[in-house]
């Protein structure tokens, strides 16, 4: 059955799995595979489950409507539950912030795409839609460079989530009415790369906010790279390879826990040895079970896990409860002096089925 893409104002009815180089494409994509070498998939989560890529040359990573490709610029299609000003007051919670920055309500930053790193201005129109402009010496040439650097804004600004169902549960929420009205279009803002939510979970263990951004800039200038123009730096986190061929003594300028300093040689040794990836997390299709191979690990406790969970895995029912930030936010809301009991947390949070990750988001925005 031929599909003229035209016809599509946003997405493909289904995906065509290319078994001979394991890569996914549109229907009307050009490539003309056998049909003895191909597999339907309704969904790109069930192609990329199954270890298909998106193809480079119908860009079938991204829902069809979703962007506009502009060479040197590229238009991001946001959906109406979203506010670029209230995504971007969060990521200003730090002055120390050493992995981009934001000028005149604009974030710049290098985005890691294969072994490329290209530089990218990220503003909006109207606070909705994205512009993205490229600029210094690494911009990429090839469409599906430009189409990978959307996905992960994409994927960074969790563009695909569907908040209209979380926004209903929230307006009679006792806890969630007021952070939604006060942050609406607020995004989990998340971490793409496992190696890097995990090396921020384990930096931030039991050491405040302040510090543990102290910590992240420490490592990030010692082991990170960085793309240079016109005297501005712009870092890249760390290698999970450089990382994993460390020794403890070597990361004794840093300043913190000859512990924390296992924990993450250890994580990088695990994901440089494919022990653990961000396929085998997903592939377990339930929190808990993810949950449970993550607090095996050593140095990846409760919360670590839960972090990482909400943050890059996304998954929707991720609840950090013993959270100190989440317990704090409740005491605001509900104007009380005293820790809320687990008991009381559960029977709070009883209606968030599927939603823990983004009330405990919304609820830790509340304290910045």
């Amino acid at each position: 059955m031929k599909f003229d893409e035209n016809e599509y104002t946003w997405d493909a009815p289904y995906f065509i799995g290319v078994k001979t180089i394991k890569e996914y494409c549109f229907p009307w994509c050009k490539g003309n595979p056998l049909s003895e070498n191909t597999h339907l998939f309704q969904t790109r989560h069930e192609a990329e489950q199954a270890g298909f890529r998106p193809c480079k040359n119908c860009y079938s990573g991204i829902p069809f409507g979703a962007w506009e490709d502009h060479k040197e610029v590229v238009k991001i299609i946001t959906p109406k539950e979203f506010s670029f000003k209230e995504n971007l007051k969060y990521l200003s919670r730090s002055t120390n912030e050493c992995l981009f920055t934001i000028v005149d309500n604009k974030i710049y930053r290098a985005i890691p795409i294969e072994n490329e790193s290209p530089l990218v201005e990220i503003s909006a129109e109207n606070d909705t839609n994205l512009t993205v402009r490229f600029f210094g010496h690494s911009k990429p040439k090839q469409k599906w460079l430009r189409a990978e650097v959307t996905r992960y804004i994409r994927e960074w600004f969790d563009l695909e989530t569907d908040l209209i169902p979380f926004y209903e549960l929230a307006k009679s929420d006792p806890l969630l009415s007021q952070p939604v009205s006060n942050f609406y279009g607020l995004r989990n803002i998340g971490i793409p790369d496992l190696f890097e939510a995990l090396a921020w979970g384990i930096l931030g263990q039991q050491i405040n906010l302040t510090y543990a951004y102290t910590l992240k800039r420490r490592f990030v200038e010692l082991y990170g790279r960085y793309v240079d123009w016109k005297g501005i730096k712009y870092w890249l986190f760390p290698s999970l390879e450089e990382i994993a061929s460390l020794s403890v003594e070597d990361l004794k300028d840093l300043k913190m826990t000859v512990k924390k300093c296992e924990y993450l040689i250890g994580v990088a040794q695990l994901l440089a040895n494919g022990q653990l990836t961000k396929e085998l997390l997903s592939d377990t299709g339930d929190y808990k079970k993810a949950e449970k191979i993550l607090v095996k690990i050593r140095g990846i406790g409760p919360w670590t896990a839960n972090y990482v969970l909400m943050r890059c895995l996304r998954f929707p029912s991720a609840f950090p409860m013993d959270d100190v930030g989440l317990h704090n936010s409740i005491k605001l809301i509900m104007k009380t002096d005293k820790k809320p009991s687990k008991e009381e947390i559960l029977k709070l949070s009883s209606t968030w089925t599927n939603w823990e990750s983004y009330a405990t988001f919304y609820l830790w925005r509340m304290l910045y």
